[in-house]
C-alpha cells in the first residue's frame, strides 16, 4: 500500500501528520507536485516533482496508484478518477470521497465554479485551523488503520 498526496495545495500541518504516520507505520508515501514542497523528510516519504502543467501531478497519481492505496487531495475530479480505481480518498479536512458522494461533490464544484466565474460569488477558502487539522488527523488515522489491518482479522 502507498499513500499518495496531491501536495500542491496540501497544508503544512497535514503534510507533517502524513509524514509522521508514514514513518511510524512504515508506509511508503509519495508527495506529488509540480514544484518542491517542504515537508518533514524521512526514509518512507518521497517527493516527486513532475513537469509544470495543468493536471500533471494528478495524472502521475492516477497512473501510479492501485486499488487499496490511500490518497489525500482536495481536487474533486482527481478524487473521482481515483475512486474509480478503488483508491481510498480523503481531503485535507478529513472528508472522505466515496462512490456514493463523488457525483454530488462534482456537481456542487461545477456550480460554485460557475458562480465564481460569473462574479456572483467571490473566490475564497474556509479557514483552516486546529479543528480542521484534528478532523483530518482522525480521518487519516482511521482510513490508514483500516487499510493496514490484515485481511484475515
Amino acid at each position: 500500500m502507498t499513500i499518495f498526496v496531491d501536495a500542491d495545495s496540501c497544508p503544512q500541518k497535514v503534510r507533517e501528520i502524513i509524514a509522521k504516520a508514514a514513518l511510524k507505520r512504515k508506509v511508503k508515501t509519495v508527495f506529488a507536485a509540480n514544484r518542491k514542497i517542504p515537508f518533514t523528510e524521512n526514509e518512507m516519504v518521497e517527493m516527486v516533482v513532475v513537469e509544470k502543467g495543468e493536471g500533471v501531478a494528478d495524472q502521475f497519481i492516477i497512473d501510479s496508484s492501485i486499488a487499496g492505496d490511500l490518497a489525500v487531495t482536495r481536487d474533486i475530479p482527481l478524487a473521482s478518477e481515483l475512486i474509480d480505481k478503488d483508491v481510498i480518498v480523503i481531503n485535507d479536512r478529513g472528508d472522505q470521497f466515496t462512490t456514493e458522494n463523488i457525483r454530488e461533490r462534482l456537481s456542487v464544484r461545477d456550480l460554485m465554479k460557475g458562480f465564481r466565474e460569473s462574479g456572483i460569488m467571490p473566490e475564497g477558502q474556509k479557514t483552516f485551523g486546529p479543528k480542521e487539522v484534528q478532523k483530518f488527523a482522525a480521518a487519516f488515522d482511521r482510513e490508514l488503520t483500516k487499510l493496514l489491518k490484515p485481511a484475515n482479522i
